[in-house]
């Protein structure tokens, strides 16, 4: 049987809307503390089943009029109403701050760590922390004021990852009420491209010693002579070889090979743009393991060359932010 979609697109709808009303009820701030306007309480399905059952035990003392349904029935009332106040207090007043992201692969699970600031000394039982999707967390603040919690969530296809907003919840002390905030504490992590292996980088100096002479097209010094070709300078002939009798050849110059290595977007003529992304990043983590030194070449963007965790940071991060979409 297939679905209405007139049904679906309300529900659709309601969803974009009430994510609109959490956008302003709740924006995103990289450090959030918990008042009234952001937290939110309703009974738990036990709850519900509790209130049930205090309606029937009254209907049942107004039925047989007993004085002690009535007591009992307004004591745990009573008992009740002061949950809520302990469920909400349980919440009030918890800071909570975004601290760092780590990024990660596609297909991975990146790490997110935050700060628990209880606010005060009133102590904290049975923080409920997770991102849908994610891992979740149970965290009591009682002998310290804060801690730091870390959260696991799987990341998507490269570039920028949010994970959307962070789901803190209660039921304590009696598990009757449930209280929840749904904030947005302004944390994206990285998502490099995806390694993958090519063969040996085109073009590259890689397997030269260091300050060898390579025959490339180089005013650095003399290598050698070839036979003339049309279009070679003719400050470059041999001149003094042809006063002699000998054949027409041209000076031939070399550039001294760099130890350093290039990874150039164009040493992968042809393949997608992702792909090329995905061979570079392989390439920048091969050569960081083999501690070469290497730079990085993408249209409107140069990374020169170094090594270190830090430079190979930078490079995976200008792969992972480069609009290749937009670049044949």
């Amino acid at each position: 049987m297939s679905s209405n979609p007139d049904s679906v697109l309300p529900v659709a709808a309601w969803r974009r809307r009430f994510g609109e009303w959490l956008n302003r009820r709740i924006p995103a701030a990289r450090s959030v503390t918990l008042d009234q306007k952001r937290i939110f309480i309703l009974p738990s399905r036990v709850g519900v089943f509790f209130l049930v059952c205090l309606l029937v035990m009254l209907l049942t003392a107004i039925n047989y009029q007993n004085n002690m349904s009535y007591a009992l029935t307004f004591l745990l009332t009573t008992l009740f109403i002061v949950g809520i106040l302990h469920t909400y207090a349980n919440l009030s007043g918890l800071t909570l701050q975004a601290v760092r992201a780590r990024p990660a692969y596609p297909g991975q699970l990146t790490e997110f760590e935050l700060r628990l600031d209880r606010g005060g000394r009133r102590p904290r039982f049975g923080l409920r922390l997770g991102w849908p999707g994610g891992d979740e967390r149970v965290v009591s603040l009682v002998d310290s004021d804060s801690e730091e919690v870390k959260l696991h969530c799987p990341v998507g296809e490269r570039g920028w990852f949010h994970p959307g907003r962070l789901l803190v919840e209660s039921t304590y002390p009696l598990g009757l009420l449930r209280c929840w905030t749904w904030v947005d504490l302004d944390l994206r992590a990285l998502v490099y491209p995806r390694p993958l292996a090519s063969a040996e980088l085109p073009g590259s100096a890689a397997d030269q010693p260091r300050g060898s002479a390579v025959p490339v097209a180089g005013i650095d010094d003399f290598y050698g002579f070839r036979n003339y070709r049309q279009g070679d300078s003719l400050r470059h002939v041999h001149w003094k070889g042809h006063a002699k009798g000998q054949s027409l050849q041209s000076k031939q110059y070399a550039a001294y090979a760099d130890s350093s290595l290039w990874l150039d977007w164009a040493a992968f003529p042809g393949a997608a743009s992702e792909r090329r992304l995905s061979h570079l990043c392989y390439w920048a983590l091969e050569f960081e393991r083999r501690h070469r030194d290497y730079g990085l070449r993408l249209p409107g963007v140069t990374v020169e060359p170094g090594s270190g965790e830090r430079h190979l940071e930078r490079v995976l991060t200008a792969l992972a932010l480069h609009p290749a979409g937009r670049v044949s």
